[in-house]
């Protein structure tokens, strides 16, 4: 069983993080200084704590249901009726380590340790991206240094040539369009038409999560699906 979800008064003077927090996750937890004691309004910056002082000023105590560290992120479930989820995103800021606290409330979409490159590639003096002709509201790569081509494309929705051939392509869905490509069972012949690529991948716009919260189709259908994917 995981150990309490531990919050503390900040013993530091004059600090702009007035609690400190303890995530049950490792042998020592993982200690951060928060600005408030749960991400009601919005995402609450914490910054790393150098440790758990010996007797610490508690403010609250409370069991922990699951904590799991997921890539750039930890999910917390507390054993409580309200206020019982949250995550921890870890990420950089002017290339130092910050973590924002927050829930699904406050952060309608986590991107956690994702940027947009706006660089120009390496070596690549101009980067063409092929939009497949058929998609009608494409990404217009705006914020990077790239130019766009309208084409037909045998797989995908955006694609990479050299030398007139597919090096990479990405499928763009959308829940709805996913649902719809699994049920019709359209999805095998796309993940065909994919694999036949020497790199390709499928981007669906939602969080996972709302899977779980479609109406007009049984979620465990979908999960089913995605998993025989």
């Amino acid at each position: 069983m995981p150990d309490d979800f531990l919050i503390a008064h900040n013993p530091e003077d004059g600090s702009r993080l007035p609690y400190l927090l303890r995530i049950p996750l490792g042998p020592d937890g993982v200690v951060l200084k928060a600005r408030e004691t749960w991400p009601r309004t919005g995402k609450v910056y914490c910054h790393r704590a150098t440790g758990w002082p010996a007797e610490p000023d508690l403010v609250e105590t409370v069991p922990t249901r699951s904590c799991v560290r997921r890539g750039a992120s930890i999910d917390l479930v507390l054993d409580r009726g309200k206020e019982n989820r949250s995550q921890f995103v870890l990420t950089r800021v002017r290339g130092r380590e910050a973590v924002f606290w927050q829930t699904a409330r406050t952060a309608k979409q986590a991107r956690p340790a994702v940027g947009l490159p706006t660089a120009r590639g390496s070596g690549i003096p101009t980067l063409e991206i092929v939009v497949d002709s058929h998609e009608r509201y494409a990404w217009s790569f705006d914020h990077q240094q790239v130019t766009t081509r309208r084409d037909g494309l045998s797989a995908g929705d955006y694609a990479v040539e050299v030398g007139g051939r597919v090096l990479a392509s990405v499928e763009r869905k959308s829940l709805v369009d996913l649902v719809s490509t699994l049920t019709t069972g359209k999805m095998r012949y796309l993940l065909a038409d994919l694999s036949s690529l020497p790199t390709a991948a499928v981007v669906v716009e939602d969080r996972y999560s709302a899977v779980f919260k479609l109406d007009r189709v049984r979620p465990a259908v979908v999960a089913d699906a995605l998993g025989e994917c």
